[in-house]
């Protein structure tokens, strides 16, 4: 089965460079975007991003910049709450913002007829939302109630007591969902405040791709980011100081499945090493059915519902990450079958087979990312945010193909230290 996956991925996928060129396009205010245009459709994707997000709360008003990005398309300017939806819905326009635990950002997709429209709107919710005591009670209401049921959650509750062991009293230990208290605390006063202050020329990404040439984006930027300050306040946070000593926590939950989250020291995303952790990321766990973790934990043995590894890359901090759920009678075996693969691939390594079916899914999947305008626009927004080249799409594979059997297993000694792998477990396991 995974040699038919990966040989239907290699004949159907388009390559990544049948893709226009990316192009950087700067307006007559000197706001930047990447650019790929596609006449295909008369259809527009953009993607923004403002660095620095959720990590940034201020201590007692956790959830401020999610309870801001649910609330910033309730109306606008001239449009109450009910006016802007239904303009929105009459137009066709999408558009929605989200807050991340370095970013803050959204997105906007319409038809190219109704382009001034959404740009018009897009600017009215960035620069002049008025959250309006009815539709943020409502939104804060929906919010809260997330909350506490993420509170019965055991996947929420093990990646929240993971980040807390992990980094301590470092911002990102919180996560990027915001606390009851937090939330309940936020005033229509902090939400003003948080777009005045946090939402400028300075920190702001923009990917764009669709139905519309480079002159035309200028205008569009102008439009819509060209009223911004000129400068956001400062979003740089401390560099995170993550802990990784091994161990176990068993956080104890009526619940017939426990939930299993690892977690250690990962790599940074330009680090000359990336590529072949990547690379052994998708042998060992990343790789859905083709892992070795689907393969020795589920298929073998039967032990879990499911089971992956990926690496995390914060703006502070970079880990490596795993995470299965089973029964509570077998989750010591999952534990020890998972760390035994762990140890095994930092010890053995990873077979030359295994590292050029990982390669040859890994390049011939590439192009099935850019499937629509929106995706395409924020991929080209996380390329900028990555630091990454203008012609990444064109190289990326390149470097991908470059890896080496022996570059794996040289990371793989390096980098996997099943030692220090942190482990939370949340529900009833037996026999821990």
């Amino acid at each position: 089965m995974r040699y038919l996956i990966i040989a239907l991925i290699t004949f159907f996928a388009l390559p990544a460079y049948a893709l226009a060129p990316v192009q950087e396009v700067v307006s007559e205010k000197g706001i930047k975007a990447w650019l790929i245009e596609d006449h295909t459709n008369p259809i527009v994707a953009l993607r923004f991003s403002f660095r620095g997000g959720s990590a940034l709360d201020p201590a007692g008003k956790e959830g401020l910049a999610r309870l801001a990005s649910a609330t910033m398309d309730e109306g606008a300017d001239k449009w109450d709450s009910q006016g802007f939806q239904s303009r929105l819905e009459d137009l066709s326009i999408t558009l929605r913002f989200e807050a991340g635990m370095d970013s803050f950002g959204g997105r906007v997709l319409t038809l190219r007829e109704n382009l001034d429209a959404a740009a018009e709107m897009l600017n009215g919710a960035l620069t002049a939302p008025r959250f309006d005591t009815e539709p943020v009670e409502r939104i804060r209401s929906q919010i809260l109630a997330d909350l506490r049921q993420r509170e019965e959650d055991p996947d929420a509750i093990a990646a929240l007591a993971l980040y807390r062991k992990i980094f301590g009293d470092h911002p990102y230990a919180r996560g990027s969902k915001g606390t009851l208290n937090g939330v309940a605390s936020v005033t229509p006063s902090d939400l003003h405040g948080f777009v005045k202050d946090r939402l400028g020329k300075n920190n702001l990404i923009v990917g764009v791709s669709g139905d519309i040439t480079p002159d035309q984006l200028k205008d569009l930027l102008d439009k819509v980011f060209g009223s911004l300050p000129q400068t956001a306040k400062d979003w740089q946070i401390a560099k995170a100081d993550p802990q990784f000593k091994g161990g176990l926590q068993v956080i104890n939950k009526a619940v017939p499945q426990s939930s299993i989250l690892f977690a250690q020291k990962g790599i940074e995303r330009h680090d000359e090493d990336f590529y072949p952790a990547y690379v052994l990321n998708y042998i060992l766990g990343g790789g859905g059915f083709s892992s070795r973790l689907y393969e020795e934990v589920r298929e073998k043995r039967g032990l879990v519902y499911s089971v992956y590894s990926y690496l995390a890359d914060y703006d502070s901090a970079e880990l490596w990450m795993a995470g299965a759920g089973t029964q509570n009678a077998r989750v010591k075996e999952t534990l020890d079958v998972v760390r035994a693969e762990w140890k095994k691939a930092a010890t053995e390594g990873v077979s030359a087979q295994e590292v050029k079916d990982a390669k040859t899914y890994l390049t011939g999947s590439f192009a099935l990312r850019f499937k629509s305008s929106d995706t395409i626009a924020a991929i080209l927004v996380g390329m900028q945010k990555d630091d990454l080249p203008i012609d990444f799409l064109k190289t990326r594979n390149e470097l991908v193909e470059a890896v080496t059997p022996e570059d794996v297993n040289r990371v793989a000694k390096k980098l996997l230290k099943p030692d220090q792998l942190m482990t939370v477990v949340v529900g009833q396991p037996e026999g821990l």
